[in-house]
Formats: C-alpha cells, sequence, structure tokens
C-alpha cells in the first residue's frame, strides 16, 4: 500500500493517515517530522537542510526528495506520504524518484473541506501554556472556558491560527497544492474523500476507498 494524503489545513489529513498507517502497518512519512530527524540526527543532507531552515528560507526539493528516497528505499512494501507532494513540481519528482526505485503510487487520498469549515476548525484550537495539552471549542472544549482541565493552565491560541494566517495558508494551498490534485486525478489516482465529517466516519470512508482500489488492481 503507496498512498499520498492531500488536503487543505485543518483537514486532519496527518492525523488520518497516522490512524490508517497504524491499522494497516505501513510507515506514515511526515515531511515536518523527516526534516526534524534529519537536522537532528546530523545527516549529510540534515546538516544541509539546516542551514536553510536557521537562514528562515524554504528547504529546497532536491533535499527534501533525498531524504524521502533513503526512507522509501527501507519502506517499498507500504508508506503514507503526508504533506508532500505541495505542488505539481513536486509530485512529478515524486513520481520519477518512486520509477527510479521501482515503485509506483496506488492512490491519492484528497480530504475535502470548504474554507469555512477549516476556519471554525483552526480557530477553535487552543493549547495550554502550561502543560501542552490540546483542546478545541467545538470538538473537544475545556471544562472551564479558558482553563486547562488538566492542569488549570491558561489556555492560548497559536500563532499560526489566528484568522489572517490561516487565509493566507488557504490562499497558498489553493495556488500551489490544489493542482497536484488534477496532477493525480489524471492518473486516475486522487480519492476524493469528504473530510467535513466525523473524524470515525472519515476513517471509514478512507479504508472503505483505499480497499476498493486495492480489489480493483
Amino acid at each position: 500500500m503507496r498512498l499520498v494524503f492531500l488536503g487543505p489545513p485543518g483537514s486532519g489529513k496527518g492525523t488520518q493517515a497516522k490512524v490508517l498507517a497504524e491499522k494497516k502497518k505501513i510507515t506514515h512519512i511526515s515531511t515536518g517530522d523527516v526534516l526534524r530527524s534529519a537536522v537532528k540526527s546530523g545527516t549529510e543532507l540534515g546538516k544541509k537542510a539546516k542551514s536553510y531552515i536557521d537562514a528562515g528560507a524554504l528547504v529546497p526539493d532536491d533535499i527534501i526528495l533525498g531524504m524521502i528516497k533513503e526512507i522509501l528505499r527501507k519502506n517499498k512494501k507500504g508508506f503514507i506520504l503526508d504533506g508532500f507532494p505541495r505542488t505539481v513540481a513536486q509530485a512529478d519528482s515524486l513520481e520519477n524518484l518512486l520509477a527510479e526505485l521501482g515503485l509506483k503510487l496506488d492512490a491519492a487520498v484528497n480530504l475535502v473541506v470548504s474554507d469555512d469549515e477549516v476556519l471554525k476548525r483552526l480557530l477553535g484550537r487552543f493549547y495550554c501554556e502550561k502543560c501542552g495539552a490540546d483542546f478545541n471549542v467545538n470538538t473537544n472544549p475545556p471544562e472551564i472556558e479558558g482553563i486547562c482541565n488538566k492542569c488549570g493552565g491558561k489556555l492560548i491560541q497559536r500563532e499560526d491560527d489566528k484568522e489572517e494566517v490561516i487565509t493566507n495558508r488557504l490562499r497558498v494551498y489553493r495556488e500551489k497544492t490544489m493542482p497536484v490534485e488534477d496532477f493525480y486525478r489524471s492518473r486516475n489516482l486522487l480519492l476524493n474523500i469528504n473530510g467535513a465529517r466525523s473524524f470515525d466516519d472519515v476513517t471509514a470512508s478512507i479504508l472503505e476507498a483505499v480497499g476498493y482500489v486495492y480489489d480493483n488492481l
């Protein structure tokens, strides 16, 4: 099982990818985790990535692809890529990399969530400044408004969960990442999943869609 997970910020793709990977006993590859791990381990690619991160610049695609390549070599039988590709150029490079390794994607799971739903979800997220516990006023509200259930600390909002930041992230997603949907649609790999439902319902739909793909390969 080799999958790519797509979807706007706040769609839940990272959590759903992790759950599916656990259920299917395959590797969940988050590009953010890959970067952090490589930098921490001090690998050659990690050192190169660190120089860009320290300068506040985007890590070039070739460095990220190099890191992903090393992981894919060890997980040829099954993986879920989460957070990559984000652009058509990255999708094309990934396709070439997989071909080089003698692999191909089975499907691209795309969680479809409206901008209004994304705003609702992300604006409702808070965390405890003391213990770091996460809360959401819509799905996991604290017992007392603004106060952590666990330690009594103050709940605050992340800087990237402010409305103006979310709006910009959605704009970038529409401009840069949504075209990736067409890339995979043209290859008959795109699986659109309604991500605006309950977590368990979305998980069930993903499992059903992925199962159908494998039954018809």
